[in-house]
């Protein structure tokens, strides 16, 4: 749980695309933030420290693609790659999170909001990072009956 005044910021990572959400002040709702662009590592990086020292975020949430049987495939390796080049560049704690079927649960929000085809590719990452958040900040509070952290 974030104390007072900090915040976590969760990412869904995607080859072109990167889904951010953050927390509020007490760590309770997760609120979907602009998709970040990708354009290069290094801008990437500028730019999600903007984003950190802005929302004062104390701790980073990553999504973690596994196989539905708990497998890592070449994908998570991708991330996992990633999360080591987020601790370096921007120093804080960065927690894997198991993401199976976010992005399909996003997508399935969008289609009953009635969201055109054109809206939801450009929403689909935001909403797949608040489902992220969201199920990390319920899981610390024992509303989740199974926590979805897994182990890397």
């Amino acid at each position: 749980m974030p104390a007072s005044g900090k915040r976590i910021l969760a990412l869904d990572l995607g080859a072109s695309r990167i889904g951010l959400a953050v927390s509020d002040e007490l760590g309770w709702t997760a609120q979907g933030l602009p998709t970040l662009e990708r354009v290069g590592p290094k801008k990437d990086f500028a730019r999600l420290r903007e984003i950190v020292a802005q929302y004062q975020v104390q701790k980073l949430i990553v999504g973690l693609p596994r196989n539905m049987n708990g497998s890592l495939g070449p994908q998570a390796t991708l991330v996992l790659e990633f999360i080591d080049q987020l601790k370096s560049n921007l120093k804080l704690d960065v927690i894997p999170w198991d993401e199976r079927l976010t992005t399909r649960a996003a997508e399935r929000v969008l289609l009953e909001a009635d969201m055109s085809r054109a809206k939801r590719r450009k929403k689909v990452d935001q909403v797949a990072a608040v489902l992220i958040l969201q199920g990390y900040l319920d899981s610390g509070r024992g509303l989740l009956q199974t926590a979805s952290r897994p182990e890397v």
